[in-house]
């Protein structure tokens, strides 16, 4: 749901729904304005029950008004990057990638050094089939002394570098990224593809195990749990895990029932 000072976005994962498991946070940040200029005050105040207005309707899954208010925040302060990452989202959500990719990358041309922004637009990049370019965003947002979420960005660009075959750059990343976060589910999940990617496949089932310990699971993670106890020769393990896909994720275990 999007809040007046937040704004929650999906992160990098190549259309999997492990995307849910980096679910970014990116802070609202209000234009500069003289508090004593009454009219600059008052557009602030219009400007955040807006953005206010459109989580609302998007915490209710009424898109259409939820882009309609996000619209006009843009139109009053055009300057500003969170009025288009808002928009981004509900795109999202409207399935319809193009037109958010375009309003990842007008936030950040608007605001390129800007941590969040940066994440976000490097997130939209790798989750659609662009990781090297992603990556120099990534970098960008590491690059932000002020952006907080370190380690969902070192999350994001490791499993990002993953889908690049940078295999150094992702497995040091995502090191980074768990020392910093031990719990961070798509950088355990993004271990464990590294690790199965590498052979080490009792190194893989320590850390999908992490991640089922750290975050409800997702198809994704069920996929790569049971190809590395199959890779192990655990076929009840494996068994179970298929089990978990169809009662969890039926209409996936149908189409792809090997996962």
């Amino acid at each position: 749901m999007l809040l007046v000072a937040t704004v929650l976005v999906t992160g990098c994962g190549h259309g999997r729904d492990s995307r849910a498991g980096t679910v970014r946070r990116i802070e609202q940040v209000a234009p500069q304005y003289d508090l004593r200029d009454d009219k600059q005050a008052r557009r602030r105040i219009q400007y955040q029950e807006l953005l206010r207005l459109s989580g609302d309707r998007l915490g209710r899954n009424q898109l259409d008004d939820a882009l309609k208010y996000a619209r006009s925040a843009q139109k009053l302060e055009p300057s500003v990057p969170d009025a288009y990452t808002v928009q981004a989202v509900i795109e999202g959500y409207r399935a319809n990638p193009a037109a958010a990719g375009e309003l990842y990358r007008k936030a950040a041309e608007l605001a390129p050094k800007q941590g969040d922004v940066a994440n976000n637009y490097g997130a939209w990049l790798c989750g659609n089939g662009h990781p090297a370019e992603a990556l120099v965003w990534f970098d960008r947002a590491l690059a932000d002394p002020a952006y907080a979420a370190r380690a969902d960005a070192l999350a994001n660009a490791g499993g990002c570098a993953l889908d690049a075959g940078q295999r150094e750059r992702a497995e040091r990343d995502l090191r980074q990224a768990l020392a910093l976060a031990p719990d961070n589910a798509y950088a355990l999940e993004s271990m464990a593809r590294s690790e199965y990617a590498r052979g080490r496949y009792f190194e893989a089932r320590a850390f999908y195990q992490r991640r089922l310990a750290a975050a409800p699971a997702t198809v994704s993670v069920l996929q790569i749990a049971i190809q590395i106890e199959e890779r192990l020769g655990d076929r009840s393990a494996a068994g179970r895990y298929q089990q978990r896909l169809r009662e969890e994720f039926p209409s996936t275990a149908a189409s792809n029932p090997q996962g």
